[in-house]
């Protein structure tokens, strides 16, 4: 069935079915006429969890980097970015997030998540292990001062001593706790999550496996309705009958998200994730030495994709996953992730194989 949807002002002002009031010439028309006809409209993509792009990262804080990244990722449909930063030495990560405060001011970015430094070393992933440290609720809270209201996440290990107390720290700062790179058991989970904690970094990945007999942090998330499970749909970090698996078992809460390093949109090489080197080969991206993946080179287009054409999830579950679950989790629900009125004019048009072929950002096309 054919539809419309309406543009003024960057704001989506009206959404309907069949040919829009003013087509034909009867009424006011909408500022914004594109013919679309036959393809699929779907909202702008929301990336919750993503660290580089293009060869850039965000973790430097340099604007003109995160320029870089935020470009290149809007370009496969992502309009809504919040930049992602490894664990690095308490400097590094105040010097990180100033920065990324001014990119979020310019509003090229939605905010700042922390991914660390208070993780496992047993499940610390591509994070340096020498630089992981408990939770200091005083260094959070000059990161929050640091970063001027534009940090919204911070993922932990709720094993680690002090980290409950800094999950209600950060509900009580507007920041979303999340639980990640964590070896601890279900009933430590559900104690975060109890305390505040609504989002699983990347499930499966970096965090104690699912057991039978010990559900650990994957059967704590999917059991509990309150938590958003990312997931990276790379078929590298989770397999395809994995990720229908979850979407039956928490289906409106998966988050598809991209994970994505610098090498996203790049060829094979090396590269850097934080202070650990990276080497990508057929598009993989582990450890240089081997020891683990580190993050992904995707972008939310081939997660969205992949979800419709690799593992067979229906488009309207797919979207809402790469939009208004993740935007929803963050907060940003009444601002973007559906077609709604009244909301942002972000949406993606696709092309053949579920491919992006034009992307609208505040009513304007990019």
């Amino acid at each position: 069935m054919d539809g419309w949807v309406r543009v003024q002002g960057g704001r989506i002002v009206g959404v309907g079915a069949g040919a829009p009031a003013g087509a034909d010439g009867a009424g006011a028309r909408p500022e914004v006429v594109e013919n679309v006809r036959g393809r699929v409209v779907v909202p702008g993509f929301v990336d919750m969890h993503v660290h580089g792009g293009a060869g850039a990262s965000y973790q430097s804080g340099r604007l003109e980097e995160a320029r870089r990244v935020a470009e290149f990722h809007l370009g496969a449909g992502t309009t809504t970015t919040v930049a992602s930063l490894v664990t690095g030495t308490p400097q590094g990560l105040v010097d990180g997030v100033a920065g990324l405060a001014d990119a979020a001011d310019e509003g090229l970015i939605a905010g700042i998540h922390l991914e660390g430094p208070y993780l496992a070393g047993s499940r610390c992933g591509a994070h340096d292990p020498a630089l992981l440290r408990e939770p200091d609720r005083d260094e959070f809270a000059r990161l929050v001062e640091a970063g001027r209201g534009h940090v919204r996440m911070i993922t932990l290990a709720p094993e680690l001593p002090g980290a409950v107390d800094l999950v209600r720290d950060a509900v009580r700062a507007g920041v979303v706790a999340a639980v990640g790179h964590t070896d601890a058991a279900g009933a430590c989970v559900r104690e975060a999550f109890d305390a505040g904690a609504r989002v699983a970094t990347h499930l499966f990945n970096g965090m104690r496996p699912l057991h039978h007999r010990e559900g650990g942090p994957v059967g704590a998330a999917l059991g509990d309705a309150r938590v958003t499970v990312e997931l990276i749909n790379d078929g590298v970090h989770v397999e395809p009958e994995v990720v229908r698996l979850v979407f039956a078992a928490a289906g409106g809460r998966v988050a598809l998200i991209t994970d994505a390093m610098g090498a996203a949109g790049m060829g094979d090489g090396s590269y850097r994730l934080g202070p650990m080197s990276v080497t990508v080969s057929g598009g993989r991206a582990t450890l240089e030495d081997g020891t683990s993946i580190a993050g992904s080179t995707i972008t939310m287009a081939e997660a969205f994709r992949r979800a419709v054409e690799v593992a067979g999830i229906p488009l309207e579950d797919a979207s809402r996953a790469a939009s208004l679950v993740p935007a929803r989790a963050l907060g940003l629900d009444h601002e973007v992730g559906s077609l709604d009125v009244g909301k942002r004019a972000d949406l993606v048009v696709l092309g053949e194989g579920r491919s992006v072929a034009r992307v609208m950002k505040d009513g304007r096309w990019r």
